[in-house]
């Protein structure tokens, strides 16, 4: 008789030339990735040969009853690291059936942003740091922590080896794998300043490339904490007080910022992020106000200030991109829960595409 792993391991390659595509979506909380599955006559490595799709909009808070259907367009294709073989994840976005993107489609704006001929031109890269904290399924405290208890205090925690000080490295690592099996470009992981809390990076993508891989490596998390029994969490302050809150660093350079002569032109970038502050700060997730305190690694909400190698700032400048002359800096506003396609495409419209001197400072057009 047949294991059930012998069954979810089968390979269908030998019988049959037939894949399997899960379509992934963003649903209707804007950070609840949702996803189901269909059967395609053979591989497909372009996502413009995928067939597009449909979902009851009504049940995932994106439609009316009485106008549930919502057309699913393939965007990227990623090999499943679950499924294994020829069979892919598809990262989809999502429309009305007269084609106009449903107020949930984050990706629609953000590709129009970076398909603009002043954005192409300069290459945008970004470097994500996605952090998140694992709970236990049953209370939804930290993973390791004592039940209705704390551990102690942090900095024991951070980056470190042990069964006191480490919780759900194998979670962790299985992720780390399942992400480079599906061709994302995951850079690196590492545990966090709080316990049962951790990061991966991923990047450097260019333009959309950062938003569809961060949604696709979130989406392949919740399977795995799923398979684990243990819940992931993007909340950006998930236990209140003197701990560490969770967030989204997002790094960013374009070709003139890695040219010669690149610093002053990463100095006037921040200048415009300063500027537009409290626009970005909107779109930078939510409940972010109780992350961006001052304390713990972060600037106050309410103020802008950038610096070389100061991780209390807003911005922040490593001091290789001072000392070179170029490179890259960091915006380490964005909220652990934040939509990256909102966040990549503001960044390259306040840099790149946004004129200060039409404006009136907070993003808006000067009458």
């Amino acid at each position: 008789m047949a294991l059930l792993t012998d069954l979810i391991n089968l390979d269908l390659s030998d019988c049959t030339e037939k894949i399997i595509a899960e379509y992934i979506w963003v649903g209707g909380s804007g950070m609840d990735v949702r996803s189901k599955a269909r059967t395609l006559s053979g591989p497909v490595d372009d996502p413009r040969k995928l067939p597009k799709w449909n979902f009851d909009g009504s049940s995932t808070g994106q439609a009316t009853g009485d106008d549930s259907e919502v057309i699913l367009c393939p965007q990227a294709i990623f090999r499943d690291p679950f499924r294994k073989g020829k069979n892919i994840l598809v990262m989809c976005d999502c429309y009305a059936p007269n084609g106009e993107p449903i107020p949930t489609n984050k990706r629609h704006g953000a590709a129009k942003i970076f398909s603009h001929p002043d954005v192409k031109a300069e290459e945008p890269w970004f470097g994500i740091e996605q952090e998140y904290t694992l709970l236990q399924k049953d209370t939804n405290w930290p993973l390791g922590w004592p039940l209705g208890g704390y551990p102690g205090p942090q900095g024991p925690y951070y980056c470190a080896a042990g069964a006191d000080k480490s919780y759900g490295r194998d979670i962790v690592d299985a992720h780390y794998k399942a992400c480079l099996y599906a061709g994302i470009d995951i850079s690196g992981i590492n545990g966090e300043v709080m316990p049962g809390q951790w990061e991966f990076q991923v990047g450097p993508a260019v333009g959309i490339s950062a938003g569809d891989q961060i949604w696709v490596a979130r989406y392949i998390l919740e399977r795995i904490t799923e398979i684990a029994g243990v819940v992931v969490t993007f909340d950006p302050k998930p236990i209140p007080g003197d701990w560490n809150g969770a967030g989204a660093h997002t790094n960013y350079s374009t070709k003139s910022m890695r040219s010669e002569g690149g610093y002053e032109v990463i100095k006037k970038a921040i200048d415009k992020l300063g500027l537009r502050h409290r626009e970005h700060i909107a779109a930078y997730g939510d409940g972010n106000e109780r992350r961006l305190t001052g304390r713990h690694e972060t600037a106050d909400i309410n103020t802008f200030v950038w610096g070389v190698a100061n991780r209390g700032a807003s911005v922040r400048v490593g001091r290789d991109t001072e000392k070179e002359g170029k490179g890259y800096f960091e915006d380490r506003r964005p909220a652990s829960n934040m939509d990256p396609y909102v966040v990549t495409s503001l960044i390259a419209e306040t840099t790149l595409l946004w004129n200060p001197n039409h404006s009136n400072g907070n993003g808006v057009a000067a009458p």
